[in-house]
């Protein structure tokens, strides 16, 4: 597995992250995740399987996932969004689900449809479409920081980074105004 980051391509190793979506349409919104986890050096695999087209599929999947050293799987999923509950039930893996923008309620049904999971099958959800993806992406790696070190460590930094934003473009504006 390979992954770019900053404009060099690096091996990585074995993924912790699995990213999984019902239809390759969903790819571009899910790449995502798929970047916020290159911005921390996390290895992940992407793979396509649907709650309701491969249903056996979307099971072992699930089910094999620990086994293949996965330890956390971001799902995406459109309309009906069953994929990250599906995949929930069949593993005790954290999943967090993104609701994908795919009919024409524009993700609402999506997103309720991701986040109204039973009791005892808990899916964390984000926002809909790209900024879920990337919050995914995120999470998925504060996930993992819990027990590593170095991804907390890039965490803080990511975080510091987002503070220094604010306060450029805070600057910024406050040049523009008073000119």
């Amino acid at each position: 597995m390979t992954s770019q980051k900053n404009g060099r391509t690096t091996i990585m190793s074995k993924p912790l992250v699995s990213i999984v979506m019902g239809s390759d349409s969903d790819l571009e919104i899910m790449r995502e995740a798929g970047k916020a986890l290159d911005e921390f050096g996390i290895a992940y695999e992407i793979d396509v399987t649907s709650a309701h087209r491969s249903p056996d599929r979307t099971a072992d999947y699930a089910r094999q996932a620990a086994q293949r050293g996965i330890r956390v799987i971001i799902a995406g999923a459109g309309g009906a969004a069953h994929l990250a509950g599906v995949i929930a039930a069949h593993t005790t893996l954290p999943v967090i689900g993104v609701p994908i923008p795919s009919t024409s309620l524009q993700g609402m049904d999506s997103l309720l449809a991701t986040v109204q999971m039973p009791a005892g099958i808990p899916v964390a959800t984000v926002a809909i479409g790209k900024p879920g993806a990337t919050n995914a992406g995120i999470l998925a790696a504060q996930i993992l920081g819990v027990a590593d070190a170095s991804i907390a460590k890039q965490l803080e930094a990511h975080k510091e980074k987002l503070a220094r934003g604010v306060e450029e473009k805070s600057k910024k504006l406050k040049a523009t105004m008073k000119a």
